[in-house]
């Protein structure tokens, strides 16, 4: 059924068809709407067999999921920015308990100074946590995404936690048509969650007990093991559901002109405008290409070497930082071109929100090809200028 709605809706009404056992949330900007629909919905009666858990903060929210989970409910929670941060502690629990959590991760720039604008600054924070992370480029795409995180999140073979991030604002507040998925399809995509050990009263099991040297280890290393399966099964999901709904978001990246000698790589909605700054410096002659990363946990390090191997010049439009360095993409991008010949030049822009024109991505990218423009912050003044 096509609609028009916002982007708080079209993934609201997808959590909905996956008939989770247990919502829990606490509202922060710029995602609440995603869980204010979710409540209506529970309160008209639309969410059968589930609780609606309204929580004091996120880091509670987080601890009523990583209960519930444990006894074999499928739960959602959305959050972003600060609430995430906050929620960081036990997210770390979750997936070192093998919880298979799903979030709704709608990115906003992290305090200090106070921002409500998108960047990435918060779900790289968490890169290392052991979450499967997804970044979409438009709603319908995390609409999509919704029941496929479910499916690999739950699968037997992983049990981790699985953050769909989407930007905040540029995406969430945005109405579009979205093609809203039926039930049948959902339930015939989606099996029930079917954990292999869970709590009961009948049962009782310990998650996430103390573990000395000589065990913890081996925790960590099946963690790696259950990524590196998700990264395979990954790509049997997103065909399967190309199979399904029609739509083709591509695997772990979508390479657009993968024969070029140039590319652009990015992340989440300014992939959409990079599709027409491409399209039209293709025009004057540049015989540049476009790398979308959809999935940044786990990293696809060997599909980025298949089409970028050959690359001689690769441009980073970096929404995060890890200061000190660079951007966070680029330091990813890096590690896995070890040994290749591409010049990888990590443009850092976009952060708290600013402003991204056509133009100014066009120039940037006219200038880096060029050789007029190095790796660094982009579009920003030095902070002596602005505040003397």
């Amino acid at each position: 059924m096509m609609k028009v709605v916002r982007g708080f809706y079209s993934v609201a009404h997808a959590v909905k068809l996956c008939k989770p056992n247990v919502i829990c949330a606490y509202p922060i900007t710029p995602q609440t709407e995603i869980v204010e629909n979710l409540a209506e919905m529970y309160a008209n009666g639309e969410l059968e067999n589930c609780r609606y858990i309204t929580a004091e903060s996120e880091f509670a929210a987080a601890s009523i999921l990583v209960g519930a989970s444990a006894t074999g409910a499928r739960t959602f929670t959305a959050t972003c920015s600060q609430g995430l941060i906050l929620m960081s502690e036990v997210l770390f629990n979750a997936a070192g308990m093998r919880l298979p959590i799903v979030i709704a991760n709608p990115n906003r720039a992290i305090s200090a100074p106070l921002s409500i604008w998108n960047d990435l600054q918060d779900s790289m924070a968490l890169r290392d946590a052991g979450i499967i992370q997804l970044y979409v480029e438009n709603n319908q795409e995390a609409h999509d995404a919704i029941p496929q995180a479910y499916k690999i999140a739950e699968d037997q073979r992983v049990l981790l936690p699985f953050m769909v991030c989407m930007d905040g604002f540029k995406l969430t507040h945005a109405y579009e048509p979205i093609d809203l998925l039926d039930q049948s399809v959902v339930d015939n995509f989606l099996p029930p969650f079917k954990p292999k050990a869970y709590m009961t009263t009948k049962k009782p099991l310990a998650f996430g007990c103390y573990a000395p040297p000589h065990v913890y280890m081996e925790f960590r290393v099946a963690m790696q093991n259950a990524m590196d399966r998700a990264k395979d099964l990954m790509e049997k999901v997103f065909r399967e559901w190309t199979e399904v709904s029609g739509r083709n978001w591509g695997g772990h990246l979508e390479v657009i002109y993968p024969d070029s000698k140039l590319f652009v790589v990015a992340m989440g909605s300014i992939v959409g405008l990079l599709r027409k700054v491409v399209e039209d410096l293709r025009r004057e002659g540049i015989n540049l290409g476009l790398v979308k990363l959809r999935t940044f946990r786990p990293f696809p390090v060997e599909e980025l070497r298949s089409y970028l191997g050959d690359a001689e010049k690769i441009i980073v439009l970096d929404r995060s930082i890890s200061l000190g360095y660079e951007g966070n993409l680029s330091i990813e991008l890096k590690s896995a071109l070890y040994g290749f010949s591409a010049e990888i030049i990590s443009m850092i822009l976009g952060l708290g929100g600013r402003d991204l024109s056509k133009e100014f991505l066009e120039n940037l990218i006219r200038n880096a090809i060029a050789g007029k423009e190095a790796s660094g912050f982009k579009g920003a003044k030095d902070f002596e200028e602005v505040i003397p």
